[in-house]
């Protein structure tokens, strides 16, 4: 597929994207305001731990007396409003986060309730509910159960009242959507959440997948009172630098729990060599309002862009929002295909590849992926992926700069206009 430059766009695409962006312009206002709250949090902290060069090298072998890594595990603390966390290239993804403090802190007998539905696909094989690994929750005595979402995708109180006891060792809360067509759950929705659960037991551990939600709003979980929280550093707090990792943060207690899990029993987190990363992992943090804003203006746009072209999605521009994700409904396997075709050719990486369906580790269907990205599979550079399934919905994530999505949507939209105009 031929990249699709600014001076060759079609007139009508061209006066859909300019009417677009001024009908979206207070919405962007909106995001600098959160970008500028947030950007003042960091540089709060960044000051009062006192960054330096020297923070910059890293570490190898064991990782002794890493000052590095302590002031960014400091700084992701008090970002996120933890006692404690621990930020180490060792875990490999989101998912290795949250499955190590599922591992960490439920043992058998324990029960685990998702208070957000079933939980995205590859987690859903830790727990147990799908495939049957030997070493998943389930296997290994745990007690799980769901609380379904309501018919329009919110939580439910009455269900969580009624799934969750005094007895429950642990609750979960995605903040994304993940593949599914409900809405991620903004701060004000986990607030409620989290109160609700403190009213039934004060020592249940309450632990949020914050994968996709980091500083979309002015507040994270652990703010409102939150236990756990993980996430990838190829996500949002990697600002688009960071080459691989992950974060846990939260109470003192159950992180030093989690870091014996993530090593070995009495190692703990002293051990963890940094291989130079600090410098990056700082920059990113500090880059992150930054870039987290530019891929939700330029998810605005596109859910702007999409809805006057006839395309159901979720959110709608003007909505609240709780992650970067934008997802669209298309009409079939062709046009998903053919989304993902145009992020892929207008991505600055790998533009000349053709992405085809195929499986993924942890997914039942064949995922599409689009990602020309730096980093292999982050999710802060632009990508779109989707399974092969009825209803064909694209998820659109990332972007470095909002000029980045606007020149992928121009050929997002010229090709679907394509291949409308040829089975005409």
């Amino acid at each position: 597929m031929q990249t699709i430059s600014p001076s060759q766009k079609s007139p009508r695409t061209r006066q859909l994207i300019n009417k677009a962006k001024a009908d979206i312009r207070e919405k962007w206002d909106e995001i600098e305001e959160i970008k500028l709250s947030n950007q003042a949090r960091i540089l709060a902290a960044f000051r009062r731990h006192q960054v330096s060069e020297y923070h910059f090298a890293g570490s190898t072998g064991y990782g002794y007396n890493d000052s590095g890594r302590e002031v960014i595990e400091s700084l992701y603390a008090e970002i996120f409003g933890a006692e404690d966390a621990l930020v180490r290239p060792q875990l490999v993804s989101g998912t290795h986060a949250i499955a190590t403090c599922l591992e960490a802190l439920l043992t058998t007998g324990d029960e685990l309730v998702s208070l957000t539905g079933a939980p995205y696909d590859t987690l859903q094989q830790v727990i147990g509910t799908k495939g049957n690994l030997p070493n998943s929750l389930l296997r290994n005595g745990i007690r799980y159960k769901e609380v379904p979402l309501t018919g329009e995708g919110d939580w439910d109180e009455e269900g969580i009242r009624a799934y969750v006891s005094p007895a429950t060792k642990m609750v979960m809360i995605q903040r994304s959507r993940g593949y599914s067509w409900r809405p991620a759950f903004s701060i004000e929705d986990m607030n409620k959440i989290i109160s609700v659960i403190r009213a039934i037991g004060k020592d249940i551990v309450i632990f949020v997948d914050n994968c996709y939600g980091e500083f979309v709003e002015t507040w994270e979980p652990c703010h409102l009172g939150a236990d756990l929280i993980a996430g990838s550093l190829i996500k949002n707090p990697g600002g688009g630098l960071v080459a691989g990792g992950g974060y846990i943060a939260g109470s003192s207690q159950l992180i030093e729990v989690v870091a014996d899990r993530m090593t070995a029993p009495g190692l703990g987190r002293k051990l963890g060599p940094t291989y130079g990363l600090n410098r990056w992992i700082l920059q990113g943090l500090w880059l992150a309002p930054h870039v987290v804003g530019e891929a939700l203006a330029g998810a605005v746009l596109v859910a702007r862009v999409m809805a006057e072209l006839g395309y159901p999605v979720s959110p709608t521009w003007d909505a609240p929002r709780g992650d970067i994700v934008q997802a669209v409904m298309l009409s079939g396997p062709e046009e998903l295909a053919s989304f993902c075709h145009s992020i892929q050719a207008a991505s600055p990486v790998d533009s000349f590849v053709q992405p085809v369906p195929g499986d993924m580790p942890g997914y039942e269907d064949p995922v599409i992926m689009a990602g020309g990205t730096f980093i292999q599979g982050s999710s802060i550079e632009l990508s779109a992926d989707g399974p092969m399934r009825s209803p064909y919905i694209v998820y659109l994530q990332g972007g470095l700069c909002k000029e980045h999505v606007e020149l992928a949507l121009y050929q997002v939209v010229e090709s679907l206009l394509s291949r409308c105009e040829a089975r005409a």
